[in-house]
C-alpha cells in the first residue's frame, strides 16, 4: 500500500473486501470497513473522508475529542467508533463522541455507560470486547465469562449490547479466534461482529465479520500517538 496516498489504499483496501466477500459468498454491502485513523493527523484524514469513507475508529477519548469535532462540523455523516481501552472515568465524553463503542469489556464500565446513556439520552451502539486468546495484557472478558457477562449487561445494567469484537492473539493463526467470536455470537443472537485488521481481514470476512478495523493499509505506517 501507498505510504503517501491514503485515498489509493482506502480503494485497494475497499477492492480487496469487495473480492473477499465474493470468495466466500457474502454481500459486501454487510460488511462495514472502519478506517482506523488513531495517531493519524487531520491533514491525512481529510483527503480520505473528501474519497466517501465516513466511517472511522479511534483509540483514545482525547485524541478523537482534538480531532473529530471540527472535521464532523464539514462532515456531519461520519460515524465514529471507539475501538481502544475504554477507562470508566471517560465513560461520558465516550458516549458524547462516539457512535459506536467496542470494547466494552467489564462490571464497572457497564454501569458507567448505563448511567451516562441514561443522562445524555443518547446510546451509542455497543459491542462487547472478548479476549479470545485470554491474553492478561490485553482487554476483554474470557470466552467463558461471555455468557454471564451479556446477562448482565442485559438485566442488571439494562443495556442493549448488538454484537462482539475481538483482537487474536498476534502469533496464532487468527481464524480459530475469528470462528470461536462467530459461535458467541450466533448463540445470543448478535449481527455485529468487529473482527479482523489489515493483516487478517480476509479470513475475518470469511467468518462472519460485518467490521473490518483496517488502519495501515490505508494511511501507511503509524506515526506516534497524538
Amino acid at each position: 500500500m501507498s505510504e503517501n496516498n491514503p485515498v489509493e489504499g482506502l480503494q485497494e483496501v475497499r477492492e480487496a473486501i469487495r473480492r473477499a466477500a465474493s470468495d466466500y459468498d457474502r454481500d459486501s454491502a454487510g460488511i462495514t470497513l472502519v478506517a482506523v485513523s488513531k495517531t493519524f493527523p487531520v491533514e491525512d484524514i481529510e483527503p480520505v473522508l473528501a474519497a466517501g469513507q465516513r466511517v472511522f475508529g479511534e483509540n483514545y477519548v482525547q485524541e478523537a475529542k482534538a480531532k473529530w469535532p471540527a472535521l464532523r462540523e464539514r462532515f456531519p455523516d461520519v460515524e465514529l467508533h471507539m475501538i481502544g481501552p475504554l477507562q470508566s472515568n471517560k465513560a461520558k465524553e465516550a458516549v458524547e463522541l462516539f457512535d459506536v463503542i467496542h470494547t466494552l469489556d467489564r462490571p464497572s464500565l457497564a454501569e458507567a455507560l448505563a448511567k451516562e446513556i441514561a443522562k445524555q439520552g443518547r446510546a451509542p451502539r455497543l459491542l462487547v470486547q472478548v479476549n479470545t486468546g485470554e491474553e492478561s495484557q490485553k482487554g476483554g472478558i474470557a470466552p467463558g465469562g461471555a455468557d454471564g457477562f451479556l446477562e448482565a449487561c442485559r438485566t442488571k445494567y439494562g443495556l442493549t449490547i448488538e454484537g462482539l469484537m475481538c483482537i487474536p492473539p498476534a502469533e496464532d493463526p487468527p481464524s480459530p479466534h475469528f470462528a470461536l467470536l462467530n459461535t458467541i455470537a450466533k448463540k445470543h443472537g448478535l449481527k455485529m461482529l468487529s473482527m479482523g485488521m489489515s493483516a487478517d481481514f480476509d479470513a475475518a470476512i470469511q467468518l462472519g465479520a460485518t467490521h473490518v478495523r483496517v488502519g495501515s493499509a490505508i494511511f501507511g505506517s503509524r506515526p506516534k500517538a497524538v
